[in-house]
């Protein structure tokens, strides 16, 4: 298989029979390694001494995937440190050698996406073109990162002069050591996007990846350690959530944090960084209650599978996914119908099986979260389809399965207002189109939407009153997912996102860096 074939989330039709054959040579190979020990890497260093956490493959939790090292206070502090005399150094290399490392690593990902990918399938529960494009995604966003450094010539402007021997110029310089912490469900892209902005801006980072999806953090840091990235400006810490994750934030020397995760964790860490004698950058991304509309003039069978793909793709576990639908009320049943039959095509199981479309959720929690607003929304409204908890099946018992749900509810539900990260979807009728907007609106996220319409009044009218920051029309490979770097830039407003300018998107490297003018006299 090439290196050079490309796999996105909105890969549909391509013949994907060498890249099965790959997947599975592939896969028993990275079987056989299962139950390494991973250290921390503080400073170049391996750290091995002390506790090792266990990840269980959320498909099979009988199968140990790998052990993880937990850093300590003191690997923390020496984390720092590091960090922070290492980022002297990578500050004063010139921006094109930022950028040639990056793109350097972004060629060794490429190369290893496979490999990746598996890895990701057997700790996430990601199915396998869903892992493919996550790895493919983590390789554009060091390459169109480093794009930006380039057209910007590193982000050094010349200015205008009040008088002739006066030169003065813009330059934005590095914070320092940024704290980037990472969900689960794209483990390889979001710590990739977020690592590699602010690496190419000149800080050095210190690397915490979610507890439930370590695995691709090494891979990130192997990639970069290949391309020459010296040592102490990308360090990985291993260690549970909370605890870890607040104890980076409040370290003294933690110039900025990256976060992509849940709304009250990110605005604690705003709260936290903002606390101090000066306030410190929080770039955060933080989910979405993303809502689609399908209007009377909609094509059905596009706006079926689209809310499918969206709502049930990773198990809905992506910030972007489709969780509920708004439908009017002239064509509500045929659609339903065609939602609902959509539904039941969806394969569940071992997501590392061709056939498969949706895994487990991630863990037990989820399950739980997931059977809750399932009965609240029955005891309130309908449930439509699904709904089921799989782990009462043989085929099932072992992995934190359930059956995708549709529900039904009335519109003060909260089921149209909480995030529920889980394949679950929300619909309702409307008779309006802009009173539909507006009430999908009063939800506190602002992340993607999407619209169904052969109507270009209608199209433009969402597309300027929705308060979301990705939009989407009739994309039936996804309802409001599958952003791509340099395609869809990826910003969150309101609940969703902090400053007003996303990833995958032409502004996000320059974030990671603050601003200088140079006055000099002649």
């Amino acid at each position: 298989m090439s290196s050079n074939f490309k796999i996105t989330y909105s890969a549909l039709n391509a013949d994907m029979s060498l890249i099965h054959k790959a997947f599975d040579e592939e896969l028993s190979k990275i079987k056989s390694e299962l139950g390494r020990e991973f250290p921390s890497i503080i400073n170049g260093k391996k750290i091995t001494t002390g506790v090792f956490n266990s990840k269980l493959n959320p498909a099979n939790t009988n199968e140990l995937i790998a052990k993880y090292h937990v850093v300590n206070e003191s690997h923390l502090v020496e984390a720092f440190q590091a960090a922070k005399k290492a980022q002297k150094t990578w500050a004063a290399t010139p921006w094109k050698e930022r950028v040639r490392i990056t793109n350097k690593a972004a060629d060794i990902i490429r190369d290893r996406k496979m490999r990746i990918a598996i890895s990701m399938t057997l700790e996430v529960g990601k199915n396998r073109m869903e892992s493919l494009g996550d790895a493919e995604e983590s390789a554009d966003l060091l390459s169109y990162y480093a794009q930006q450094m380039e057209e910007a010539n590193g982000f050094v402007k010349p200015l205008g002069k009040l008088s002739p021997n006066e030169q003065t110029q813009d330059v934005l310089r590095p914070y320092g050591v940024f704290a980037v912490i990472a969900p689960f469900n794209f483990p390889m892209a979001l710590s990739a996007g977020m690592t590699s902005a602010a690496i190419l801006g000149g800080n050095s980072v210190i690397l915490k990846p979610s507890d439930d999806a370590p695995g691709t953090a090494h891979e990130l840091y192997e990639a970069y350690r290949e391309a020459g990235l010296p040592e102490g400006t990308l360090q990985v810490v291993y260690g549970l959530g909370a605890s870890l994750g607040e104890a980076m934030i409040k370290n003294p020397l933690c110039d900025g944090v990256a976060f992509t995760g849940s709304k009250a964790v990110g605005l604690s860490i705003l709260r936290t960084m903002t606390s101090g004698a000066f306030t410190k950058p929080v770039l955060a991304e933080l989910g979405g209650k993303n809502p689609a509309f399908v209007c009377a003039s909609a094509n059905l069978e596009k706006a079926a599978q689209g809310s499918m793909r969206s709502a049930f793709g990773l198990s809905g576990q992506k910030c972007s996914a489709l969780s509920r639908i708004y439908v009017h009320e002239s064509i509500y049943d045929q659609f339903i119908e065609k939602l609902i039959a959509q539904a039941k095509t969806v394969k569940i199981g071992d997501p590392s099986k061709q056939e498969i479309y949706m895994g487990p959720v991630i863990n037990a929690k989820t399950v739980d979260r997931f059977l809750q607003a399932v009965k609240e929304a029955r005891e309130i409204g309908k449930v439509l389809c699904g709904g089921s908890d799989l782990r009462t099946q043989s085929e099932f018992k072992n992995g934190h399965f359930v059956e995708p749900a549709i529900v039904e509810v009335p519109r003060n539900a909260r089921h149209l207002r909480d995030e529920f990260f889980a394949p679950f979807l929300a619909v309702t009728q409307f008779t309006d189109l802009a009173e539909a907007i507006d009430h999908a609106n009063q939800a506190d996220y602002g992340l993607t939407a999407g619209v169904f319409s052969e109507d270009q009044k209608e199209i433009s009218y969402f597309m300027d009153n929705i308060e979301a920051g990705v939009l989407y029309a009739n994309r039936a490979t996804g309802a409001t997912t599958g952003a791509w770097p340099g395609v869809q830039s990826f910003c969150g407003w309101k609940g969703s996102g902090m400053s007003g300018k996303g990833g995958c998107g032409p502004y996000y490297v320059s974030q990671f860096m603050r601003e200088q003018s140079r006055t000099i006299m002649g």
